[in-house]
């Protein structure tokens, strides 16, 4: 095997005792490792889009003639593309992924889900046993991940119709997941070595993801590895079990559980009216799947830069633009400034294969409709968010209420409460504080609605319900104990104005509520206080 130039240099240096030399090529040698990692994620990034086409068309294309055989084992085969690039990316970050307090059962139970998708794992029988249900310290997606990268390793282990199991119990005061399998085991020159990148014992398995089993285990505190198969009572012994012991509650410190997702909502009939949809997007594909996507029930228009789309807004307006975040020339969160300046009624969702907290937070603040990130998971959910968008029922965010002073507070914390009144009295504001869910709305609708994330008595998503239904119409900006890319599309997709950490001070809360408001004021431009 050749050895690359710098590490040549680097070994050269240390057999003639060259100190300075071989410091300079350990330098030169990380320089260029770095650099290969960030070329490798870009050209990654960048299958991500011929991808997503394949995969909107194949799903599209189930539609017409059923779900048949080749076009599931494609679909599959693309889903798996996904995984290997998700996670090569995740292997190469470095960046810690934000945490809170989640139910370790609700992100087991959404990876076996996940896992039954799979037209392959249709030969496996899944077993999830749990004693009770586990609050961990953690981030749910990512929990999601770890369990699905450890079923489909253990899938991949077995041939023909098998089994696989996996068990939630406690070790001590610490939960602990086992995933177990009843397949060929692990060949005993790989296993000092099972959990280094592209390390592998199965001819199926590309080596990243056990690799990635153990970064996100590092990143939860928890410990994994291989263990005996005599840890589970089952008869016969499974061959392979994999433990993730996870540290005792209280260690790490939690907020409130995160509840399950309630069903997605059906999808409104198409509109009989044509409506216009811009789509605003650099690589064809995207633009044609949109096309294919919407174009028998509103007309589309295309655009392959802000300037093009900008050149078609002034010309007419139109229903909705979608456009990519990361365009060539101006931006994506740019182009919905500007779209607007030229009308302030436009409607804008923003697609992104980039996703991050700072533009997340962008999008709620410029009252985008919704965030969708790339690649999609189902094209034909993306289609139900369109014509929801199209059809005016996606709720948007609405003036401050002229000639309220009244501001509704969702928060039974008596700390939070009483720094959101001060600081809402500092712009002349009055706050009306409620410690439990109201039941119905008042006569006389607020200005506008603070709700606590953590409001223990509708807790998330059904607080911003609750603060939806409270406000009648008034903007909405939501306090949380953190800010996590997940909460921040949740409340831009209810409509909300903005999200605020609860940590703040009154001071400082008064000027980011005083900003936030000032952003969703009336036409009028009446200011605060």
């Amino acid at each position: 095997m050749d050895i690359p130039a710098p590490l040549a240099h680097l070994l050269q240096a240390l057999e003639a005792g060259d100190l300075p030399a071989a410091k300079a090529a350990a330098a030169e040698l990380q320089r260029t490792s770095s650099g290969s990692t960030q070329l490798a994620a870009e050209v990654l990034h960048e299958l991500r889009q011929p991808l997503l086409g394949v995969k909107a068309y194949t799903q599209l294309l189930s539609e017409e003639i059923g779900m048949r055989g080749p076009l599931r084992q494609m679909l599959a085969q693309v889903e798996r593309m996904e995984q290997i690039i998700s996670d090569f990316t995740r292997l190469a970050s470095e960046r810690p992924a934000p945490q809170q307090s989640v139910s370790l059962m609700t992100h087991v139970q959404a990876a076996a889900r996940s896992f039954g998708l799979n037209p392959d794992s249709s030969r496996v029988t899944l077993q999830v046993e749990a004693t009770e249900d586990f609050p961990i310290q953690g981030n749910g997606r990512l929990l999601e991940q770890l369990t699905l990268n450890l079923l489909n390793n253990a899938r991949d282990a077995v041939s023909g119709p098998a089994r696989v199991k996996v068990v939630l119990t406690r070790e001590g005061t610490s939960p602990v997941m086992y995933v177990a399998d009843w397949g060929s085991g692990v060949p005993e020159a790989v296993r000092s070595h099972l959990f280094e990148p592209y390390v592998t014992g199965s001819k199926r398995g590309t080596g990243l993801g056990l690799a990635v089993c153990k970064r996100i285990a590092q990143e939860h505190h928890a410990r994994l590895e291989l263990v005996s198969p005599s840890v589970l009572p089952d008869q016969p012994p499974p061959t392979t079990v994999f433990r993730v012991l996870f540290p005792a509650p209280g260690t790490v410190s939690a907020t409130h559980p995160v509840r399950a997702s309630s069903p997605a909502p059906t999808a409104p009939a198409p509109s009989t009216s044509r409506r216009r949809m811009l789509v605003v997007d650099d690589e064809d594909i995207i633009r044609s799947v949109f096309k294919d996507l919407m174009g028998r029930e509103c007309e589309v228009l295309e655009a392959a830069n802000a300037e093009e789309a900008l050149a078609h807004l002034k010309q007419r307006p139109v229903d909705l633009i979608v456009t990519d975040k990361n365009l060539p020339g101006l931006s994506g969160l740019e182009l919905a400034q500007q779209a607007r300046q030229l009308d302030p009624g436009s409607r804008v969702i923003l697609m992104t294969g980039y996703p991050s907290l700072v533009t997340a937070q962008q999008a709620l603040e410029l009252g985008l409709l919704d965030y969708l990130l790339k690649p999609f998971d189902d094209i034909r959910e993306v289609r139900a968010k369109l014509r929801e968008a199209l059809a005016g029922t996606i709720p948007t965010r609405r003036g401050l209420r002229p000639g309220s002073r009244r501001v509704d507070v969702l928060d039974d914390s008596p700390t939070s409460a009483r720094q959101l009144t001060e600081a809402l009295s500092r712009l002349g504001l009055e706050a009306r504080v409620h410690t439990t869910a109201p039941g119905e709305p008042a006569a006389e609708p607020p200005a506008a609605v603070v709700v606590s994330w953590d409001f223990s008595p509708a807790y998330g998503r059904q607080a911003l319900e609750l603060a939806r239904k409270l406000g009648q119409g008034a903007p909405i900006v939501v306090l949380a104990e953190y800010l996590s890319q997940e909460l921040m599309l949740e409340a831009l997709r209810a409509g909300a104005s903005g999200c605020l950490p609860r940590e703040l001070e009154a001071r400082e809360l008064s000027h980011e509520l005083s900003r936030i408001l000032e952003q969703a004021l009336c036409p009028s431009g009446r200011g605060l206080g």
